[in-house]
C-alpha cells in the first residue's frame, strides 16, 4: 500500500447511476412488514429481495438503520443474540429487505441457537425471490469459522453473497487493507461470492452510499419504472 493511503483508495467502483438509484431508493418510504420464526410465515415473495446477514453484534442493524437513515428501523442492542427472528421490511413498495438473526453467538442456549440457524439456511435454500444476501463481517476479526460455515451453506444453496466489512472506522488504513486482502483471498475459493468486498462504517457514514448502490444494482429492479424517481441529468 502506497505511503499515505487512505479508506477511499479501498472503495470499490460502483457506477453513478447505480449511487443514484440507491440513494432515491433509500429516501422512499421503509415499513415493517413482519417477523418470522417459522418458514410457513415467510411474506408472500412477489418482489425482489435483498438480505443482511451476519454474526451476532457484527453491527447489522447500525447498518441497515443507516441505510434508510432510520435510527429505529431494525433495534439495536449491545446483547448479542438479541434478534430472533427474520425480520422483512417493505422498501419503496418496490424491494423487500430481510434482516436475519445472528449467527455464532456461543452464550446462547444451545437448543435454540440451533432452531435460528435452521431457519436461518431454510430460509436461504427456498425463498426464490432473494436476489443476495450482504454478510456482514467485522473487520476487527475478520472472517470466522460460522461465517465459512454460512458461506459454504449459499455456496451449496446457490445463492449469491457479498460481503460487507462493518466498522472499519476501528482501523488504520494499513489494518484494512490487510484485512481486505485476507477476505478476499478466502472469499476466491467460494463460488457463490461476489468478488467486490464493501468496506464500511455505520459510525462514520463511510462505504454507506456506494452499499446503497450496490443493493439498487444487485436488486434488478428498473429503476425507470417506480413511480417518481427521475434519472440523474
Amino acid at each position: 500500500m502506497a505511503a499515505g493511503a487512505s479508506y477511499e483508495d479501498f472503495l470499490p467502483e460502483v457506477a453513478d447511476e447505480d449511487i443514484a438509484f440507491g440513494r432515491w431508493l433509500f429516501e422512499q418510504e421503509c415499513v415493517f412488514l413482519r417477523g418470522v420464526v417459522k418458514m410457513d410465515g415467510l411474506p408472500p415473495g412477489d418482489k425482489p429481495e435483498i438480505a443482511f446477514a451476519g454474526r451476532s453484534n457484527v453491527g447489522k442493524s447500525s447498518l441497515v438503520n443507516a441505510l434508510t437513515r432510520r435510527k429505529t428501523l431494525a433495534r439495536v442492542s449491545n446483547t448479542p443474540g438479541r434478534t430472533r427472528e427474520l425480520n422483512f421490511f417493505a422498501l419503496a413498495g418496490a424491494l423487500s429487505l430481510a434482516d436475519l438473526p445472528g449467527y455464532g453467538y456461543a452464550r446462547i442456549e444451545r437448543k435454540l441457537s440451533e432452531q435460528w440457524t435452521k431457519l436461518i439456511f431454510q430460509y436461504l435454500r427456498g425463498r426464490a425471490s432473494l436476489k443476495r444476501v450482504m454478510l456482514l463481517v467485522d473487520s476487527r476479526h475478520g472472517l470466522k469459522p460460522s461465517d465459512e460455515e454460512a458461506m459454504t451453506a449459499m455456496d451449496e444453496a446457490a445463492v449469491s453473497y457479498q460481503i460487507v466489512l462493518t466498522k472499519i472506522d476501528k482501523l488504520k488504513a494499513a489494518e484494512l487493507a490487510a484485512v481486505l486482502k485476507a477476505t478476499a483471498a478466502r472469499a476466491e475459493k467460494h463460488p457463490a461470492a461476489h468478488p467486490v468486498i464493501m468496506p464500511t462504517s455505520s459510525e462514520t457514514g463511510f462505504g454507506i452510499a456506494q452499499l446503497r448502490g450496490l443493493v439498487a444494482a444487485a436488486s434488478g429492479l428498473d429503476a425507470t419504472s417506480l413511480p417518481g424517481y427521475k434519472p440523474a441529468t
